[in-house]
């Protein structure tokens, strides 16, 4: 193995369908119109040196190091800016040429410190290259004028040196090394949109300024890490390099955070990883990041992860260390005891949205052959269940109908429920670029996120009340339908027509009106009305949404009538259009495909189906029950029954992710046995009998199934550091259940999925490979998969349109509870907080916090910072507020990433009425004044830390 290397060519590509051609260095070479000379002579094979320019970023033009000359033309321009054009004649070297790069070069490095040999950079500086390229020998300038290199000179203090910035816990800033090439700067305003550099002074006192001469750590900077790939020099660095050194080989992977599905090169030293690169061929990040999946891999080496199977008896007492062969004996013979005390269906499991495809197919595979039922579940039952059942019902399909470039040739883009700066930050990059050259945002959410305002883009902001959705989703459709802007032609091709009428004279009806649902949705009924017109006549118009739309009682609702809008303005079938949820983690939308529901089977087909049913037997060799299984809430309610005593959770934190805590605590308290497959002792392992440890992303093979539908390779990096990856773990315990399933890599079990799953029949290892990803559908009929859907109809058929009455909450306000609670992430933290709270990013993230109105806090007497008692109908915690007018009069809001707050305890057990998703987004509340943690959270924290004692191993005889 050795480090993959790609091709920086310069400039971006040139996306003109009209060629060009040109000579360069005697040489025809034909490139896209707009296509930049240094971009054409690189397609050429002919690297003209450079510093200032790369691929990731608009050509800049300044450090006058790619000059070429142009027969005909006078001077010498600069490659990267000058356009390739029909006809040109292009030298890239000559003397004039050599002399111009070498006395550039000269100036640069008689301003840069020679300490290469101890550089962090050494091995990896395009400055040191470039001095190379140019055949630079000697430098005529020494140190005796002005200088950015010493911190003194000539015995004096240097007023021009800096020392280095090293605050940011992932990366240095060393002033000392920058050549002012503006990498960084564009990087950040070009790739992450962020600005929050700038170049400072002028001339000779120019230097890179985070913010207002702030620290990086203190400034607006989001460490993505785009201007650490954009520097290139060692003016910034990865601290891990400037510990390890160099990398040495480099495997492509997947990112296992959020359901971008960034692409990553792993750089490694052996088997000890240095950085996380992003990788240009990934068809999801194309090249960027963000800090999670950039930096916070650590937890891979945190201290506090377990990597020896343990057991126990009872909940109280001490874990006690076990070889795999016991800890399997133990779960298999608890498992199966349960099973002849209450009944075959007394036990079940639940899949991870953070483990591989073929991981999560063989845990439903052991549920439903090994276990003899249907109770398996995951942990999108509480996050977008009402995804799958609303696009299945309206469309035909239970996923997004995009990709994620379509977003370039989107016009407007309606955000509601979601806030992807935070929760998908690498796509919000992507959107706030489009967002920057002219497309148009609308943002219907309770909270003003991040999305609301960045630099150079302002959004049309509904800020309606939470529980409101279809109230206000459904008046967006009245106005487009009373003002005659839906798209008539489209419906009729592509719908039910006569679905089409009922459903628009349903709208139509005046009580669906802006006006009269404002006092519901508290919307501004002409910021409404724009926002309808707009979406409907401003192009190609694309709505992505996230938990903020399914985590309600009406959440299903509210993603049929956010289809129905797409239908009715023909915004669906080609790019820039669409519906896009957007998916919480990694692999969410995988453990959907592959069967996690308790009455689907792998491809979403239902249990029922005997046709479909027989294929599963015939292969698995094995009787299944046609009975739909339990749901993760009837799972608890039956455990408090007595009915259901076994579970076996793999990589899901139930008891912090699960809606009302204390009802999730009784269910796991009543089960006989828990077993818990995870990387760390998380909460739920405080009522396990059985721990496995868990491998982590880099240390397997396998895929993860991204949000836009995106089948891509995950690739072990380094061995097992509990010995065995997730899928072997599996294989184990089905083994000790009495199930054999013999595979001896991940790729056979894809091969069983697509021998089984007609959306998944065209996938293989060989050909993710070939291609880099996937998206499905992949069979015969789209062999490369399928990057937009429903294009020239809809896969059901004809789409459907469905009446989506507005039922308000049973979750309602009163005089004991005023305030009403939503919650969210934020962009350090991911999920339940189990890998980036054992990161360097807790230091930007230690503690969730009550956001409050400022007009709320005045009237309960909170200031910021106070501890405030947060109480619902369900239970009651304490955490810090945070004043702000982010929130509405009448709104709070907080995260969930710190088992410390246990946000859940708060929420209750209404849910969404088709697919049981939990209401977190919608909870009646009441703030006051409180002297520190609840009693609740202090027996619960004594509770947990009793739980966690491990016995010491017993002494060799």
């Amino acid at each position: 193995m050795s480090l993959i290397e790609e091709i920086d060519y310069g400039t971006p590509r040139s996306k003109s369908e009209t060629m060009v051609t040109l000579t360069i260095d005697g040489n025809q070479v034909t490139v896209p119109e707009g296509t930049s000379i240094m971009r054409a002579a690189m397609d050429a094979g002919h690297q003209i040196p450079k510093l200032c320019a790369t691929d990731m970023v608009d050509a800049f033009g300044s450090c006058r190091l790619c000059v070429v000359e142009i027969e005909g033309r006078a001077g010498t321009p600069a490659s990267c800016t000058t356009p390739a054009m029909n006809g040109l004649v292009v030298h890239t070297q000559s003397e004039r040429l050599k002399k111009l790069r070498k006395g550039v070069m000269e100036l640069y490095i008689s301003d840069h410190p020679l300490d290469c040999l101890t550089c962090g950079a050494n091995g990896d500086c395009e400055l040191q290259d470039m001095a190379g390229a140019v055949g630079l020998r000697d430098v005529r300038y020494g140190y005796e004028g002005e200088n950015h290199v010493f911190a003194k000179s000539h015995g004096e203090i240097n007023a021009a040196w800096m020392p280095k910035d090293e605050s940011n816990p992932y990366f240095t800033y060393d002033p000392s090394k920058c050549i002012v090439c503006s990498r960084c700067v564009r990087a950040c305003e070009e790739v992450q949109g962020t600005f929050a550099l700038t170049i400072s002074g002028r001339g000779f006192d120019s230097r890179v300024s985070p913010g207002m001469s702030e620290s990086f750590l203190g400034s607006e900077c989001v460490s993505c890490g785009a201007c650490v790939q954009a520097c290139p020099t060692a003016t910034l660095t990865e601290k891990s390099v400037i510990e390890i050194g160099q990398p040495e080989h480099s495997v492509v992977t997947t990112c296992a955070y959020c359901g971008v599905g960034c692409t990553f090169k792993a750089e490694m030293r052996g088997e000890e990883v240095v950085r996380m690169v992003p990788y240009k061929d990934g068809k999801a990040n194309r090249g960027h990041s963000c800090v999670k999946g950039r930096f916070a891999w650590g937890y891979t080496n945190h201290k506090e992860r377990i990597l020896n199977p343990m057991i126990r008896e009872r909940i109280e007492d001490p874990w006690r260390e076990v070889s795999w062969d016991e800890a399997f004996s133990f779960a298999a013979t608890k498992m199966r005891g349960i099973q002849k005390k209450y009944g075959r269906d007394a036990i079940g499991g639940i899949t991870s949205s953070r483990c591989t495809n073929e991981e999560t197919y063989l845990v439903q595979k052991l549920i439903r052959a090994g276990f003899g039922n249907n109770n398996v579940d995951t942990c999108a039952r509480v996050c977008h269940s009402p995804t799958g059942y609303g696009l299945s019902q309206t469309f035909g399909t239970s996923a997004g109908t995009q990709d994620f470039d379509s977003v370039e040739d989107t016009d407007v883009a309606v955000i509601i429920g979601a806030n992807p700066a935070s929760a998908h930050p690498v796509f919000a990059s992507r959107l706030k670029k489009r967002l920057r050259q002219g497309a148009k945002l609308i943002v219907i959410d309770p909270r003003r996120t991040e999305m609301v305002e960045s630099p150079h883009v302002k959004a049309l902001h509904l800020p309606l009340m939470p529980g409101t959705n279809v109230a206000v989703v459904t008046a967006l459709a009245h106005v487009i339908v009373t003002e005659g802007l839906a798209d008539e032609a489209f419906v009729r091709e592509r719908c039910d027509w006569s679905e089409f009428e009922e459903w628009a004279a349903f709208v139509a009806q005046p009580k669906h009106s802006p006006e009269a649902t404002a006092i519901l949705t508290g919307v501004d009924p002409k910021d409404l009305r724009e926002a309808a017109r707009i979406y409907a006549t401003g192009g190609n118009g694309a709505i992505y949404y996230g938990l903020g739309v399914t985590e309600h009682s009406q959440g299903s609702t509210t993603v049929i009538a956010i289809a129905n809008l797409a239908m009715a303005t023909g915004n669906i079938g080609r790019p820039g259009v669409g519906v896009n949820p957007l998916r919480g983690q990694n692999n969410v939308q995988g453990s959907c495909d592959m069967g996690s529901f308790p009455h689907e089977l792998p491809g979403y087909r239902h249990i029922s189906g005997d046709a479909v049913r027989d294929q599963f037997e015939a292969l698995w060799n094995v009787k299944l029950n046609p009975e739909p299984g339990l749901r993760i809430p009837n799972m608890f309610d039956a455990a408090i029954e007595g009915s259901f005593m076994g579970i076996y959770v793999q990589g899901e934190d139930i008891l912090q992710s699960d809606p009302n805590t204390k009802h999730v605590v009784a269910a796991l308290s009543a089960m006989e046995c828990v077993i818990v497959h995870d990387l760390f002792l998380n909460e739920t392992a405080n009522y396990a009998h059985v721990f496995l440890p868990g491998s982590s992303f880099l240390e397997k093979d396998g895929t993860f199934t991204n949000a836009e539908r995106r089948i891509q390779r995950v690739r072990k990096v380094m061995s097992p550091k509990n010995g065995m990856a997730d899928w072997e773990v599996t294989i184990a315990l089905a083994k000790a259940m009495g199930l054999e399933m013999n595979y001896s890599h991940p790729s056979e079990i894809m091969d069983e999925i697509a021998a089984l799953t007609p959306t998944f029949a065209g996938v293989s290892y060989a050909k993710l490979d070939e291609l880099g990803s996937v998206q499905w559908p992949c069979n015969e009929k789209a062999p490369e998969g399928t990057p937009v859907m429903h294009i020239g109809g809809f896969v059901r058929g004809k789409g459907k349109f469905i009446v989506t009455e507005y039922v308000a909450t049973d979750e309602r306000t009163g005089p004991r509870f005023p305030l009403l609670l939503t919650t969210g992430r934020i962009l350090s933290q991911y999920n339940v907080g189990a890998q980036t709270r054992r990161t360097e990013n807790v230091v930007w993230h230690a503690e969730d916090r009550l956001e409050i109105h400022p007009h709320d806090a005045e009237q309960r007497g909170v200031r910021d910072g106070d501890w405030v008692r947060l109480q619902s109908r369900a239970g009651e915690t304490t955490l810090r507020a945070e004043i702000t007018d982010r929130v509405s009069p009448g709104v709070v809001y907080t995260t969930f990433h710190h088992p410390d707050t246990q946000a859940n305890v708060i929420t209750t057990d209404f849910s969404d009425w088709a697919t049981n998703c939990p209401e977190y987004k919608v909870t009646a509340v009441q703030i006051s004044p409180s002297n520190g943690p609840s009693d609740w959270q202090k027996s619960y924290d004594e509770q947990a830390r009793h739980s966690r004692r491990i016995a010491p191993a017993e002494a060799a005889e």
